[in-house]
């Protein structure tokens, strides 16, 4: 009797392997139209501070507990960071992002990932992070995007503002 079960069972195994099989090729996935190409903006950063610091007038820092007596009194909240992203002159992204943080003091983080034409193209991008929220950095590049290619547009303040790098496709 066991027998007659394992060949009942094959047919059923078989049209389940076949199926697989057929879905691991078929039908194609096409990531990118073949005349696309992909740019990332992508950045983590810490807009300024709010408000600066003040001084604490003496009755203030009598009210507080010995171990509380900072003369300065300094927020921690950040200020918003917006981006905006142009391409061949045309706005293509224009984003803003808060701060993360349960005080709104740690960095903000934004992505956004854009399908363009492949080519040669002229980058400019802005940032503004402070209470004003005038846009203080600049950035622009010339790139030559190949079909199916991707570019990576950061802001890494340490390493001169925004950075343009090429990225391998997936």
């Amino acid at each position: 009797m066991k027998w007659r079960a394992v060949v009942l069972q094959l047919p059923a195994y078989a049209a389940f392997a076949a199926l697989v099989g057929y879905f691991s090729s078929a039908p194609p996935y096409r990531h990118l139209a073949p005349d696309r190409a992909v740019v990332k903006l992508a950045l983590s950063h810490a807009g300024e501070l709010k408000s600066p610091c003040r001084t604490r007038t003496a009755e203030e820092l009598q009210r507080l507990a010995p171990n509380m007596r900072a003369p300065l009194d300094c927020p921690r909240e950040r200020s918003v960071v917006r981006v905006e992203l142009e391409m061949d002159g045309k706005l293509v992204a224009a984003a803003q992002a808060r701060p993360s943080g349960l005080r709104g003091d740690l960095p903000s983080s934004l992505y956004r990932r854009l399908e363009v034409p492949a080519g040669r193209h002229d980058f400019r991008a802005r940032l503004a992070d402070d209470a004003a929220g005038g846009f203080r950095h600049h950035g622009e590049a010339r790139v030559e995007l190949a079909p199916g290619r991707v570019l990576v547009v950061d802001f890494d303040a340490s390493r001169g503002g925004f950075q343009f790098t090429h990225e391998d496709p997936p």
